[in-house]
């Protein structure tokens, strides 16, 4: 079960170091944006986008990125950050360090991306466009591949099935970030095994 964090607190540091200090920003952010600023950084970087104003967010790009460490509440944070915890440091230790930020930030844009496609007023904030990226990666070597053993499908398929029916029935969810977020995971994780095949293919042809 890849899911079950065995690790000391130094442990999950040295290994998944990334992954720590995505959750260290985003406790961080949310302290200062809650004990001292006053909801100033939330404002200044969530994501949205009106056709009146900054339409796809293209007069204030940063916020598809800045909204990424950005949260509504404690709860809110509370629950990205566990799923964080829990579910990214596999993927983390399967890309590298490097190549998992990047798919981080990246699936969080895509879900932000979807939203402001799918709804011509759009608003929003947190994680979790990122985390349904790192679901994304996991349904892709769920469904895909034979190398998850079979608890940690289960797992995978469960998340998501609560997780999108959460998303739908109950109010104020970005259920397009989620969406979006979802498929640029699933899509990044075919083309991160593509790559690997192919690079295995040269390495013993020659």
């Amino acid at each position: 079960m890849i899911f079950l964090r065995y690790e000391s607190f130094r442990s999950y540091l040295r290994l998944y170091p990334v992954t720590a200090a995505i959750i260290a920003i985003n406790l961080i952010v949310y302290i200062l944006d809650h004990f001292v600023y006053d909801g100033a950084l939330l404002d200044k970087g969530l994501f949205y986008s009106y056709k009146q104003e900054n339409y796809f967010s293209l007069e204030e790009p940063w916020r598809y990125v800045t909204s990424q460490f950005l949260h509504l509440d404690l709860s809110h944070l509370f629950f990205n950050m566990f799923a964080i915890l829990v579910f990214a440091p596999p993927l983390e230790r399967m890309l590298g360090h490097v190549k998992y930020l990047v798919f981080y930030l990246l699936c969080g844009i895509v879900g932000n991306l979807f939203s402001a496609i799918a709804d011509s007023a759009t608003a929003g904030a947190g994680a979790s466009g990122a985390i349904y990226g790192v679901y994304g990666a996991f349904l892709y070597l769920a469904l895909m591949k034979r190398s998850m053993d079979p608890d940690s499908r289960k797992t995978v398929y469960t998340i998501l099935i609560f997780g999108i029916l959460y998303s739908f029935f109950v109010p104020g969810i970005g259920i397009w970030a989620h969406i979006g977020g979802l498929f640029a995971g699933f899509v990044l994780g075919y083309a991160y095994d593509w790559y690997m095949i192919k690079k295995s293919k040269r390495r013993n042809h020659p």
